[in-house]
């Protein structure tokens, strides 16, 4: 396989490509300071800077065994990640952004990071604690988690909007994945979307505008990789939706938070099958 990290620009809507790697990488977020994406593959973290794109790893510590669900704080000083190898469960972490030790957030596990609060004091995450995976919240130094959603069949990929006054997320009911979004306190629950396709990991652009997302073909199960998916855009405030992209991709194109800083574009990744030579 091939991983191919790519941008889309929205304003001329062509995608670009900054770098063909080997396997499987995964998950780029943007810096907020715009110079560069953070990705993952193999268990490790990696740099990449736009100027000079290559994959530079970054020191996690002990952690080794890192998920696509990792991110960067607004102001760019900590990263957020969701490692296995402490616990032999997904559990939350930050480590400065330029490497280093560890510190534990979620105590209770699994807990996979999807976003981080405009304000850079919470967390947001899906976690199973006993009710299926529901989206939660915590302080960014831990404590007492908050459970935001309830009576899902399942959730995922929660991410704030750039005012804080919003978490979007997938849910799953009836078989049905759809996008919704919810105030952080768990009140005023709303459906946004009501789509054929099955929609995943929506991300608010930092300008208040847009949510980009990721659909599978109806009837997909999961978020599974190896699939041909679509990146679609959509009102903030809901409403129609439109393709930008089609690709070959699904988990690890767009799990984490995308958008550069200043809304104009957004990375993703895209796979090549590579056929058996004869």
């Amino acid at each position: 396989m091939k991983s191919e990290l790519m941008i889309h620009d929205l304003a001329s809507g062509k995608d670009s490509l900054l770098l063909r790697l080997d396997g499987h990488i995964e998950a780029p977020n943007w810096r907020p300071d715009g110079g560069g994406l953070v990705v993952n593959g193999d268990g490790k973290l990696y740099d990449v800077p736009l100027d000079a794109p290559e994959l530079r790893p970054i020191d996690t510590g002990f952690a080794k065994k890192l998920n696509n669900d990792h991110g960067i704080s607004p102001d760019g000083s900590l990263l957020a990640i969701s490692d296995q190898t402490e616990t032999g469960e997904s559990t939350i972490y930050t480590l400065p952004i330029g490497g280093g030790t560890p510190a534990r957030v979620t105590e209770k596990t699994p807990s996979y990071w999807h976003g981080w609060s405009p304000d850079g004091a919470s967390l947001t995450y899906t976690a199973n604690r006993g009710e299926g995976y529901q989206i939660h919240t915590i302080g960014v130094t831990g404590g007492e988690e908050t459970q935001v959603t309830r009576g899902f069949d399942h959730c995922d990929g929660p991410d704030y909007t750039a005012d804080g006054a919003w978490i979007w997320f997938n849910g799953e009911k009836r078989g049905s994945v759809q996008l919704w979004r919810v105030r952080p306190n768990g009140s005023d629950i709303e459906q946004m979307t009501d789509e054929k396709s099955v929609n995943w990991f929506p991300h608010p652009s930092p300008d208040g505008r847009h949510i980009l997302y990721l659909a599978y073909p109806l009837g997909t199960q999961g978020h599974p990789a190896g699939k041909n998916v679509e990146l679609r855009l959509m009102p903030t405030e809901g409403g129609k939706s439109r393709a930008l992209t089609t690709l070959f991709g699904g988990q690890g194109t767009i799990n984490v938070p995308c958008w550069a800083p200043d809304s104009s574009k957004f990375a993703f990744m895209r796979y090549v099958l590579l056929r058996p030579s004869h």
